[in-house]
């Protein structure tokens, strides 16, 4: 077996411009679907690309000023829990896994997600609310989080992120 040994790859940290552009869609709110969309905004942003998240569906609990920071876990139908799926019904098993995931996360010193949105916004990123989420659930701009841009179509976001690498999470 020949081992191929390469020079690790050390982003650039100076002071050029970039064109690249991520777009990431956020359609869902519980506390384990939360992280990975701000977990890549985050990343990118530290390389210096440019970063839009737009919240649409139940993603729209990520940015709901009432239900931002109290998100849940549940382990009903999530099999990568690898626990027997009728635990995830027994009462208390949503606020115990949802303790265990919140600890977990804060021994990483990751935030929570009102912190980590307000350290995207701070970075540079953009919040983006979806306009056909926002009237389905009878929300406006005063209801959301207060970095997000603002209540927008699909079409705008569209356009805003043209030619930007879209991830829907």
């Amino acid at each position: 077996m020949t081992t191929i040994e390469s020079a690790p790859l050390v982003p650039s940290f100076d002071a050029e411009e970039t064109d690249r552009k991520l777009a990431i869609i956020c359609s869902k709110g519980n506390l384990d679907m939360a992280y990975p969309g701000l977990i890549l905004a985050n990343a990118a942003l530290g390389e210096g690309v440019e970063t839009h998240l737009f919240f649409t569906f139940w993603g729209f609990d990520m940015i709901n000023k009432k239900t931002m920071g109290d998100l849940k876990f549940t382990m009903l139908g999530n099999t990568a829990t690898h626990m027997p799926q009728g635990l995830g019904g027994l009462p208390g098993m949503t606020s115990m896994a949802t303790r265990q995931m919140k600890k977990a996360i804060a021994d990483l010193d990751v935030p929570e997600v009102p912190e980590f949105l307000q350290q995207i916004a701070d970075s540079g990123g953009h919040l983006w609310a979806c306009r056909m989420s926002a009237d389905m659930q009878h929300l406006e701009k005063e209801d959301l989080y207060d970095e997000v841009e603002d209540i927008i179509s699909a079409s705008d976001f569209i356009e805003k992120t043209e030619g930007a690498q879209m991830l829907f999470i």
